[in-house]
């Protein structure tokens, strides 16, 4: 089942049974024990141990980075707050950050020159994430900044 899928079975629910449901929209989040294949991750990795980045595409995409607290603080507000049933909201933290610039800020933060191989565009990888903070169904804004994505 895809997570539209199982938004649109939430707001079936929700209409057929006032079941109050509420559903989270997670951007490219980032932090402690952070998965191992993210790009914040191996990026930091590679500052440590000099082994050069995988860019793939030509480092443009645009990622809006989300603190794992601030998902935290997002699910533990969803739970409490009184919202429709149905609701979909988007957890963004809020800020649009170019891999290239991710580069390098992490340079930036860890003091060395992070090397980095260009590779072809992987199928399906979109050139922009984001939330829309207009969005009829809602959005949710971390109180972190990218600059805190590797602090």
């Amino acid at each position: 089942m895809t997570k539209l899928a199982a938004e649109h079975l939430c707001l079936l629910y929700a209409a057929n049974w006032a079941l109050p449901t509420v559903s989270l929209r997670y951007f490219t989040v980032y932090g402690p024990r952070q998965r191992p294949d993210m790009a914040i991750r191996r990026l930091a990795d590679c500052a440590v141990t000099g082994q050069p980045f995988a860019l793939f595409g030509d480092g443009r995409q645009v990622r809006d980075f989300t603190f794992v607290s601030d998902v935290v603080n997002a699910n533990i507000e969803a739970g409490f707050r009184d919202v429709a049933p149905g609701t979909v909201v988007n957890i963004a933290g809020g800020s649009h950050v170019a891999m290239t610039e991710l580069i390098e800020i992490v340079e930036d933060v860890a003091g060395v020159p992070v090397a980095w191989e260009r590779y072809s565009t992987e199928a399906g990888d979109v050139q922009k994430t984001g939330a829309r903070p207009r969005r009829p169904t809602g959005s949710w804004a971390g109180s972190r900044s990218s600059r805190c994505a590797t602090d």
